[in-house]
């Protein structure tokens, strides 16, 4: 059904903003009605719900994230992004874009993306 796909730069220094942008295929942001979901895994730790978006634009995020995180989308392009800002390296990750049958970490997360690997480095 949906195909996902992340992009966004191969490296971000730290104190700035990681920026990444899904790609949706096979499905539409405004048609289908999932949650539009961001999800990390750091080097050696498990999952971390970050942030979602969702119909009429509604977002939630993780409260461990919220104050330096923003999940937007542009519905011309059929994308939804990322933004984390004021970034460390403790944020080095693999970052998935997935969709989710309901707001939250709780979700089934029914499709996701490949993964792209995000250094937070100098």
């Amino acid at each position: 059904q949906v195909q996902l796909q992340e992009s966004g730069p191969a490296l971000v220094e730290p104190s700035q903003t990681l920026s990444l942008t899904c790609t949706v295929s096979d499905g539409s942001i405004t048609r289908d009605y999932y949650y539009w979901t961001w999800i990390r895994q750091p080097r050696g730790k498990g999952l971390e719900w970050m942030g979602a978006i969702g119909y009429n634009s509604n977002t939630l995020y993780n409260p461990a994230l919220k104050s330096r995180t923003f999940v937007s989308w542009d519905t011309s392009k059929n994308h939804f992004a990322l933004q984390l800002s004021s970034v460390t390296p403790v944020a080095t990750a693999l970052y998935y874009c997935a969709i989710s049958d309901r707001m939250g970490a709780r979700g089934a997360f029914d499709a996701w993306g490949q993964g792209t690997l995000v250094p937070i480095s100098s």
